[in-house]
Parts: structure tokens; sequence; C-alpha cells
């Protein structure tokens, strides 16, 4: 196909998408004159994960081609490449400062995750984006005063694992190996909005069950 076809295809302008192609977001096409190009379906696919890091995940351009950068990078097995795709992903802050309430956060850490029995990370922890992005969080709720102890995190672990399960299952609907590693990035970036929203209208329900007009009756 043309440009003009991926971009009809795709929803994405003709100026984005030769934008992308310059930053090395997107592959070029087939050269088939001096000035144009074709395009396939890898291209097609390739600008919908683009887009979805980029106008949906809000991800910078740099951040986007390390991204990209590791879902091609072969030397990796594909754990390592779903690992390395997501963490390149952007998280939330980090602590700047390592205190003595983000070394107590730590160990609230490390002692649920060894409750959890969760191997993995612990041996990757320091590592992991994800893991210094929770020690920061369990760092704030301390210094703010809010229950944030190995029992009041482990319920949100125990539903985080059941929430990873249904991800994986979801990923594994897809049948090649670049396919599932699209999709991990890609239902990353979109499912956060969606466990957001839920957990908001969850907790809307549970309010007004404890303490709306009902329950007061």
């Amino acid at each position: 196909m043309r440009l003009a076809e991926l971009s009809t295809r795709s929803g994405v302008s003709t100026a984005t998408i030769k934008y992308y192609l310059r930053e090395g977001l997107l592959p070029p096409g087939r050269r088939v004159s001096a000035t144009q190009a074709e395009y396939d379906e890898e291209h097609l696919e390739r600008l919908r994960l683009v887009r979805a890091l980029i106008q949906v995940g809000r991800v910078p351009i740099a951040s986007a081609r390390d991204v990209l950068t590791a879902l091609e990078d072969d030397s990796l097995d594909h754990n390592s490449r779903l690992g390395t795709a997501v963490s390149a992903l952007p998280h939330g802050p980090e602590s700047a400062a390592d205190d003595a309430s983000t070394e107590a956060a730590r160990h609230t850490v490390d002692a649920l995750l060894d409750r959890l029995d969760w191997e993995y990370i612990q041996g990757h922890g320091a590592d992991s984006p994800a893991y210094r992005m929770l020690v920061t969080a369990v760092g704030t709720l301390s210094r703010l005063g809010y229950p944030c102890a190995v029992e009041d995190l482990a319920p949100y672990a125990r539903a985080g694992r059941q929430l990873a399960v249904s991800d994986l299952d979801l990923i594994e609907r897809y049948d090649s190996p670049d396919e599932q590693l699209q999709a991990a990035v890609a239902l990353t970036v979109l499912y956060e909005p969606v466990l957001l929203a839920l957990r908001r209208i969850a907790q809307a329900e549970e309010s007004n069950r404890r303490f709306g007009q009902g329950a007061r009756e």
C-alpha cells in the first residue's frame, strides 16, 4: 500500500507517519521510485502500536524508541523481551532521596514480596522501575500517616496477581512472539485507564452499599 492508504487504514495523518519514519519509530517502506515507497501489514501493525504508545499512553518519543528497540532484540528470551519492553514504558515518580523513610518502605516492600513468594521480582528489584515506584508510593503513604503495612498492601498485591493472569491470558491470544510483545506493550498502556476507571466505579458501588441511603435505612 502507498502512504495515503496507510494513513487511511491507520487513522494517522501522512505528516505524522512521515515524522515517525524520520524518528525511526516506523521502518522505511520498500522504495518503488525516488519519491514513493510501499508499505505492508507489518507497517500497519507497527503504526498502531506507535499510536497507542504516543497518542494514548503519552509515551515520549525517546522512550517509544526504546520500547521498539526492545521488541526487536533477538538476543533476549521471550520473557526478557516482554519485561524490557514494558519496563521502558513511563512509570510514576521515584524517590529522589534515599532517606530513612525510603529505606523503611523498601523493607516493607521486600517483606510483602517475601510473603507472596514472588521470587522473580525479588531478584530484580533494583532494576525494576515498578519496584522502585512501589517503594516511593509506600514511603509517601508512611510519611503522610496512611496505612501501608504488609497486611494493608497484601490485598492489593493479590488483586494485582489476578490482573496479571488476565493480562497474560489476553496476550496469549496472539499467535506469534512479536504479536504478543506488541500486545503486551499496547495492552499495558491501554488497560491502565480501564483499571483506574473500574476501581473508582467499584469504590462508588461499595461506598453506596456501606454508607448510602439504603444502608442507613
